[in-house]
């Protein structure tokens, strides 16, 4: 073990990288070649995604089997992990989280509940992070791997169980499941659960507006992806169901006044106007491992940017690629891969997908194809040593973002390595 910190290298920085001088950073400029369909089934569309949306509400036990959530416990160790110091984690650590784990309690509350604010979801019931070797490029802050994802403010969720302290309860979400802090939730009757599945949705179409309950008091922020349950209107606002806890952890039901400027009733037609409003505001995001600090990754933008429109995705990259028609492209030469992207591909609705990583395909602009993406840099290669130019925001770039950069790692190219792209069903 290490008696002092890693002398951990900065990443490399760039003053001026190509894609994002010379290509529009606006959605404004590439929207013009999103085809829009005349006849949509929008009431089928919002049902669909309402089934994926509450499916954990109609759960009577995990869907998962003990062993297969069980993997973090497996994968990170004593021998491949740090801490928030830089430094090995001691066995004493991954002992204290099998512990407190309680897995010998799994399915023994099996409760339908609500989150009450944006939550971590957590692979071990803690706050502290797990990081692979700092040292190296691309590891170490911000990537934090009991970071499983995260979730919006009363969003649906099934509890397994508790952890041993109570402190944390394990959880199911509609895309993800872990470890999320008790404080953070509450139990809902199935009453309630059915009352606000028949309910009438709102979708949220604008960032980070404070929303309070009658007498005030603050609930949380609006925030792209977010559907409440509508309880009425009138010429300027929507009037909803929010849900805190009270005193006694018990669900209090309240209601919040939402104006009309920043939320849609039902999910919105993908036109060229509502595409534009919600990719405006999902690029605002900067890049959030797993959605840390109330931040987004490549995966959770696209799930965010699909959800107003009743398009529900997977939460992670691979999954998210199999959505829809499928096309592969491997063992094609880039060339081939150009070709075959600019033929089958859809502005706006095709997914192109790397190992790791998935971008939404725009178009093209002077005939280059343009992409859009939440990526945290650029990967370099000096002689054997292995860097990053750091980026850390949603961008519109090519598919070779940074090649003109010096040690621009071939090897680590995203048209070079593409393996599928898929076009969603909107």
């Amino acid at each position: 073990m290490a008696c002092s910190p890693k002398q951990v290298e900065p990443p490399l920085q760039s003053r001026e990288i190509h894609d994002l001088v010379n290509l529009p950073q606006s959605v404004e400029a590439y929207v013009g070649s999103l085809k829009e369909e005349n006849k949509v089934d929008l009431q089928t569309r919002e049902e669909r995604y309402a089934k994926y949306y509450f499916s954990v509400w109609n759960l009577s036990k995990p869907r998962e089997s003990l062993e297969a959530l069980q993997w973090p416990f497996k994968a990170y160790t004593t021998h491949n992990s740090y801490g928030e110091n830089l430094q090995p984690i001691e066995e004493e650590f991954f002992a204290s989280m099998r512990k407190n784990a309680n897995f010998q309690a799994y399915g023994s509350e099996n409760k339908n509940a609500i989150t009450l604010g944006y939550c971590n979801i957590r692979l071990f019931p803690t706050n502290r992070p797990v990081f692979k070797d700092p040292s190296l490029a691309g590891e170490g802050f911000p990537f934090d791997y009991l970071q499983n994802s995260s979730i919006a403010p009363n969003e649906p969720l099934f509890v397994s169980h508790f952890s041993e302290d109570r402190e944390w309860v394990y959880i199911f979400s509609n895309f993800a499941s872990g470890w999320i802090q008790t404080k953070e939730m509450v139990f809902l009757e199935q009453q309630y659960t059915n009352e606000i599945q028949k309910a009438q949705q709102i979708f949220i179409t604008k960032e980070d507006i404070a929303l309070h309950d009658q007498e005030g008091h603050f609930l949380f922020r609006s925030r792209i992806g977010m559907s409440l349950s509508l309880i009425r209107e009138d010429e300027d606002f929507y009037t909803v169901l929010a849900i805190k806890s009270s005193k006694n952890a018990q669900p209090l039901f309240v209601q919040t006044q939402i104006s009309k400027e920043i939320a849609h009733k039902s999910i919105l037609p993908f036109t060229k106007q509502n595409l534009t409003l919600i990719v405006n505001e999902v690029a605002q995001s900067k890049y959030g491992w797993g959605g840390l600090f109330e931040q987004r990754d490549c995966s959770s933008m696209l799930r965010d940017i699909f959800a107003p429109f009743g398009m529900w995705l997977p939460r992670n990259s691979y999954l998210q690629s199999k959505v829809g028609q499928v096309l592969s492209l491997e063992g094609l030469t880039p060339e081939e891969k150009i070709q075959r992207i600019k033929e089958k591909a859809e502005p706006f609705k095709t997914l192109l997908y790397k190992k790791g990583h998935i971008v939404l395909y725009v178009g093209t602009y002077n005939d280059t194809i343009i992409v859009l993406h939440n990526t945290w840099g650029i990967k370099t290669k000096k002689e054997e040593e292995e860097g990053r130019i750091v980026i850390g925001k949603t961008v519109f770039s090519t598919l070779r973002l940074g090649k003109e950069q010096k040690h621009y790692n071939e090897e680590e190219d995203m048209l070079r390595n593409l393996k599928s792209m898929n076009t969603l069903p909107l």
